[in-house]
């Protein structure tokens, strides 16, 4: 691979996956934020509200560093890719100016009246802005999802006299079958952070003693929440969209899975490690015929090998495919295992005081965020070699004109404000969390709230 063109991939992927440290947390918490709120005004209940308003505030911080970081890359597009700038920009432009247009100032405009407006505006009416906060996030996310899903499996297009691509087709384009299950499983992946992060600061509060009564309502909405998405998450959409990959990238199925050979009753490896010189996996566990089954729902399915197709179109990297796709199903399978026996001792009244499984949800708070990393890895380096999907391989696209070195300065310069802005980040939110969800002396705001939390569950 040109050094060029790897640093370019390098500074992309960087950017992308800094950013997105930030988005997953805001869409979590806002399908989150309204659960507590419509709690909140239906039982007219204040400690719902002040937990809402205090993971209002985790939301807006988490919200400005998505910002900062995520302009940046709109602007990468134009310097580091502008050959497919030019070539997809007719189609994909679409959806990236709608998001910042439309979602992004929904989203920013509503979000300064929940956080400022809570004693101006009438009860529904703060309820409503939570909403339209929720309904920004989450077509935002929808954009960029479509923009995606374009250079996944391109639809909706017309290739114009210069050999650039240009919309023929909103709707098709929009509504793209490879957005839907995409979206649903993003979706899905950004509300298990939400909830994971929500419970993680609920069992610091309660292993610390500290504001136990909204403790309580934290790890009693994350552990629900967490449980039913991580369940989702596995099926329907992630299945679905293991079915999408299988019938429109089958060699990216075929990498992901280790699978260098079609055979028939293809089996799911549990472990094993790829030795893509020789072709093979070493030290292989697996479960003869449940790849046949999962792809082609049945058992004796032929599933095709990296062998069927020729070596330039597979993916570039094979092994750090295979390695982000089972990191990512792993830990999807460690969330439901975490998450039911959670749900389990808090359908029997015992999680707020069993501190081995307090401790478990607090210290699992980074792996959806490496979960949701090693997603995006699998259907990004699934791609390759192109960046749109038979129409143009990657080493076509990037700008021929900035060399290697003038990428990695700018690389290098960006590490170094990121890594700013994440310790800034990390110290903003780390306040928020020492300040509590409430004002006030800490034992005397534990014993009214704890008294308020048993007579509202009472009811």
């Amino acid at each position: 691979m040109e050094s060029a063109l790897l640093i370019h991939r390098l500074h992309f992927a960087f950017t992308a996956t800094f950013h997105y440290l930030f988005p997953q947390l805001t869409m979590g918490l806002a399908l989150l934020i309204v659960v507590l709120k419509t709690i909140g005004l239906r039982r007219n209940d204040p400690l719902y509200h002040q937990a809402a308003r205090f993971w209002a505030k985790i939301f807006g911080i988490n919200f400005v560093l998505g910002v900062v970081t995520g302009i940046p890359m709109e602007f990468q597009f134009g310097t580091n890719w502008s050959i497919f700038s030019r070539f997809a920009g007719g189609v994909i432009g679409q959806t990236l100016a709608m998001e910042g247009m439309f979602a992004f100032f929904l989203e920013s405009a509503f979000l300064g009246l929940f956080l400022y407006g809570e004693k101006r505006l009438s009860p529904k009416t703060h309820w409503l802005s939570a909403v339209a906060v929720f309904v920004g996030s989450w077509l935002s996310g929808y954009f960029i999802i479509a923009t995606d899903a374009f250079m996944q499996h391109p639809v909706g297009y017309v290739t114009a006299a210069d050999g650039s691509l240009q919309l023929a087709s909103f709707w098709h384009f929009v509504l793209n079958p490879w957005a839907g299950w995409q979206y649903a499983h993003n979706m899905g992946g950004a509300a298990i952070t939400g909830a994971f992060i929500m419970t993680s600061v609920g069992a610091f509060y309660l292993l610390s003693g500290k504001w136990t009564a909204h403790a309580r309502i934290f790890v009693k909405a994350g552990v629900i929440a967490g449980c039913l998405f991580s369940i989702l998450q596995i099926f329907p959409t992630g299945d679905r969209q293991g079915k999408m990959v299988t019938d429109l990238q089958p060699v990216t199925l075929a990498a992901m899975e280790g699978l260098f050979q079609g055979q028939t009753e293809a089996p799911l490896l549990i472990v094993g490690q790829p030795n893509e010189q020789q072709g093979k996996i070493d030290n292989p566990i697996a479960i003869p015929g449940v790849l046949s089954m999962l792809t082609y729902r049945r058992w004796n399915a032929n599933v095709r090998g990296l062998d069927a197709f020729p070596k330039q179109d597979w993916p570039d990297n094979v092994p750090l495919l295979y390695y982000s796709y089972h990191i990512m199903v792993g830990l999807g399978t460690f969330f439901v295992a975490i998450m039911v026996v959670a749900l389990l001792l808090l359908w029997r009244d015992r999680l707020f005081h069993a501190k081995w499984m307090l401790w478990i949800l607090m210290l699992a708070a980074p792996f959806p965020y490496i979960a949701n990393t090693a997603g995006w890895m699998t259907a990004e380096l699934g791609r390759q070699p192109w960046l749109v999907y038979g129409l143009m391989r990657t080493e076509d696209g990037y700008s021929k004109l900035v060399s290697a070195g003038n990428s990695m300065f700018t690389l290098l310069g960006f590490m170094g404000i990121y890594v700013v802005l994440g310790i800034l980040g990390l110290f903003l939110l780390w306040r928020e969390i020492e300040h509590g969800p409430v004002d006030g002396h800490e034992s005397a705001s534990n014993l009214y709230s704890a008294t308020l939390y048993s007579a509202t569950e009472a009811r």
